[in-house]
């Protein structure tokens, strides 16, 4: 299958190791990776933060740059849900029923990466080898907004060598939420200080998580606090074969 890699702007700037992996993994499983060089942002930051016509403006180029792409994938859940979820009610509200058209036929092809192994190739035995103890952290944009569901559960149980453990209250959100953390800060910091002792509870040596936008509010909070936590987005994990 040839699918295309929405990286994000997140881990194309931050975390590239990400989308390494994606390539690595989809590649390891015999199919073909395309990178359309026009990507940009697809306009999450903008929307959360009231920018709305800057929005609509990266929500076009989104839609340009992959509707003639048959399957894509992205290592983010809330991006993949700012797609999937967002980007019809922004076409809606502008009265473009082009856009919209296009949205809708669009979104049924962009896929989070745990979806996409899973729902689309029929796959939960990627071939990993990954010997640690390891928690998932459910993010609330892979939870809540794509349903992803036990998905990436199914995937690491997979997984050779990984222990696999269960966060206390593990659907609580880690109080990043983008903008909430910025505005909110003393609220967002006892969130993830919670969520920081629930995966200390766990006895999780690695966190993963489908977004590393969560990952870096708890791994920050971690480091912060000097507390031993080693945090890796789940593609990472699964196009592991025997990790230090």
């Amino acid at each position: 299958m040839r699918i295309a890699l929405f990286v994000t702007c997140v881990n194309d700037a931050l975390y590239p190791e990400t989308g390494i992996a994606v390539v690595r993994l989809l590649e390891r499983l015999g199919h073909e990776v395309v990178f359309p060089p026009e990507q940009t942002c697809c306009g999450q930051m903008h929307l959360n933060s009231g920018y709305r016509t800057e929005a609509l403006r990266l929500a076009r180029r989104f839609v340009s740059t992959f509707d003639p792409c048959d399957v894509v994938v992205a290592p983010s859940a809330s991006c993949v849900g700012t797609v999937v979820e967002s980007y019809a009610h922004l076409a809606e509200a502008a009265g473009d029923a082009g856009l919209l058209a296009a949205v809708r036929s669009l979104a049924p092809r962009v896929h989070e990466l745990c979806e996409l192994l899973v729902d689309v190739l029929g796959v939960t035995d990627v071939g990993a080898t990954f010997p640690h103890t390891v928690a998932y952290h459910p993010t609330c944009h892979s939870l809540r907004v794509i349903g992803l569901g036990d998905r990436p559960a199914r995937l690491l149980a997979e997984v050779r060598g990984l222990r696999l453990v269960e966060i206390p209250d593990a659907t609580s959100c880690c109080g990043f939420g983008g903008m909430f953390a910025l505005k909110n800060a003393e609220t967002s910091t006892a969130m993830v200080g919670d969520k920081l002792a629930a995966i200390h509870a766990a006895g999780a040596e690695v966190l993963c998580a489908a977004d590393n936008s969560c990952l870096t509010h708890i791994a920050g909070a971690a480091s912060r606090l000097r507390a031993s936590l080693r945090s890796m987005h789940i593609a990472e994990i699964l196009a592991a074969q025997g990790a230090p």
